[in-house]
């Protein structure tokens, strides 16, 4: 068989406040395209399909076109998986007429324990889940966390595994030593603590979802496949694409795709921004970050390159005095913490003391919570 990999669509979200959906039109049309031209066998959806677990009806229209036009005129098997942004009821109504179509969408732990097989290969589709989803399934009150969990599940994974067929597991967490960029979800309680790698060592094949980029994580039988599109300023140089798999020999190749809009960064004084001379040179209509050489203020500044650059995302002064960049420096710092440790350093900071155990427990749960209740970004 050859399968292609994509995840981490999440359609529905803005980037500073520029709507996406015609941007994830465009990519999709373009991953279906690859789908055609690779005369691929099925087609993995790695997890966070939306951007919230509340879709716009935009959103829905534009996933359910999707889906629609893949699986049933084109006639692709999919395998999909619910992520940490998804709502898992919401998306998978209509998932028991779906199978009928060779849609196959998994949202709950205990569908991921059994295989999907097709051709040669067996399909565990193993969706984002809580601790207290597997302490309910395993009868086992000692599960807290997402590490004490995992092993079990891939004990029970492994004793429905075919021998002479290959096995794939698709799914979405964080795997322990990958790389993360600032448009992921920083909180790590739940099913987004940080599992062992050696855990993935039985699968011939592991597509993985919820990591923003194809290089985060580098394993010999595992990749992520990132997301499609480019989803903040950290992402700027990452090289977009899906996987594509052969599960007879085992080799995959990753096929890049081309985004309507791109995110780049300029860097000039704010004359030669407006110098058709020099704008004219590049694509004005990507979303652009700009580092301002002036010092000085210059009155209606946004306005006036709003007229010639249509999506900035953000203007910065490359060459502040330093106290501005101190600033800088300490926004980025705190920017780049988790929720957790901002917590942390906070009551510190204000208390002098430590947290405690117990402490460190209610605040990952005040998180989790907020968490489920859509406030991912």
């Amino acid at each position: 068989m050859k399968i292609l990999h994509t995840a981490d669509w999440h359609i529905g979200k803005k980037l500073h406040g520029y709507d996406l959906l015609s941007d994830q039109a465009y990519i999709l049309d373009q991953i279906k395209k690859i789908a055609q031209e690779e005369a691929v066998d099925a087609i993995v959806i790695a997890g966070d399909l939306y951007d919230r677990s509340v879709p716009s009806e935009d959103s829905v229209r534009l996933l359910n076109q999707t889906i629609a036009e893949w699986n049933l005129t084109e006639q692709f098997p999919l395998l999909a998986i619910s992520g940490n942004h998804d709502s898992a009821t919401r998306l998978a109504t209509g998932a028991p007429w779906f199978n009928q179509a060779n849609f196959h969408l998994h949202t709950r732990l205990q569908e991921g324990l059994l295989p999907i097989e097709i051709g040669n290969t067996q399909f565990y589709l193993l969706p984002y889940f809580e601790p207290v989803d597997a302490r309910i399934y395993f009868e086992d009150s000692s599960i807290r966390t997402i590490q004490e969990a995992m092993p079990k599940v891939m004990q029970e994974i492994v004793k429905s595994f075919d021998p002479s067929k290959k096995q794939i597991l698709v799914s979405h967490f964080f795997v322990a030593g990958s790389s993360k960029t600032d448009s992921e979800t920083k909180i790590e309680v739940g099913g987004l603590d940080g599992i062992n790698g050696q855990l993935l060592s039985d699968f011939d094949y592991v597509a993985l979802g919820h990591l923003h980029g194809k290089n985060a994580l580098k394993m010999p039988n595992a990749r992520y496949s990132g997301s499609p599109l480019k989803y903040s300023l950290s992402e700027k140089d990452q090289t977009k694409g899906v996987w594509i798999l052969d599960t007879e020999t085992l080799a995959f190749s990753f096929r890049e795709l081309s985004p309507l809009h791109e995110i780049k960064e300029l860097q000039a004084d704010f004359a030669t921004l407006l110098d058709p001379a020099f704008y004219s040179t590049i694509n004005r209509e990507d979303y652009l970050s700009i580092l301002l050489e002036d010092r000085a203020v210059i009155p209606n500044l946004m306005n006036q390159l709003r007229q010639v650059y249509p999506r900035i995302i953000q203007v910065e002064r490359a060459n502040g005095f330093e106290n501005e960049s101190q600033t800088r420096l300490k926004v980025k710092n705190i920017k780049e913490k988790s929720p957790i440790e901002l917590t942390k350093d906070f009551f510190t900071e204000v208390s002098q003391n430590d947290l405690t155990t117990q402490q460190k427990f209610w605040i990952e749960e005040g998180l989790h919570t907020e968490l489920k209740k859509g406030g991912e970004e």
